[in-house]
């Protein structure tokens, strides 16, 4: 992301990435928090905003690299985007999920599903949003998630939604790609 970020030009179009990590906790810029107890996942530190945070198997990570300048938008354009998207995949079974003021992220009964963080540089956006689809929620117990004391998290399967992570990932980049085209372009820029 932080090559593909440094050499993007005016001209490089915006991409969507999306993996599962292998497990690890991730730290924001200004985060100092430590897992508690012993734990063999390993502990990394990101250039992206937020605190502390963990990945796994059966969560889908989305990087969205985008230009911000070109398409007129600013960061926390990006965090509604991405928000609203989760907000909509989880409509589209039901289920209400919102924001709360102050904390990045989507929750169902203020319990955490996705979470936030981004980093902008030269105008674009690397990093993104993580979604916990069907995963061992375990490792968080050994955190404040996103910085939050006592913050519950939850996750896709235990909210009643049993669809296959390809057709969430699917059902997600759809919704945000449709977002991010949404967003005409500054005519002067170019394409994206």
């Amino acid at each position: 992301m932080t090559a593909f970020t440094t050499k993007r030009g005016p001209l490089t179009a915006d991409e969507v990435w999306t993996v599962e990590h292998p497990p690890v906790y991730t730290q924001g810029l200004n985060c100092a928090l430590q897992p508690s107890g012993h734990s063999r996942i390993p502990v990394v530190k990101t250039d992206r905003g937020g605190q502390i945070t963990y990945h796994g198997p059966g969560q889908l990570v989305v990087y969205v690299l985008i230009d911000l300048r070109r398409r007129g938008l600013g960061v926390k354009d990006v965090v509604r985007g991405l928000e609203q998207g989760v907000i909509d995949l989880l409509a589209g079974c039901d289920i209400e999920g919102h924001r709360i003021h102050g904390a990045p992220g989507v929750y169902v009964h203020d319990e955490k599903v996705a979470a936030l963080g981004l980093r902008v540089r030269r105008g674009a956006t690397y990093h993104g949003l993580s979604v916990n689809v069907d995963m061992d929620l375990t490792p968080f117990t050994r955190i404040d998630p996103c910085g939050y004391a006592g913050l519950a998290v939850t996750q896709l399967r235990a909210l009643g939604i049993q669809r296959p992570m390809p057709v969430i990932r699917s059902d997600l980049i759809g919704r945000l790609c449709t977002w991010i085209e949404g967003r005409e372009p500054r005519a002067a820029a170019g394409r994206g």
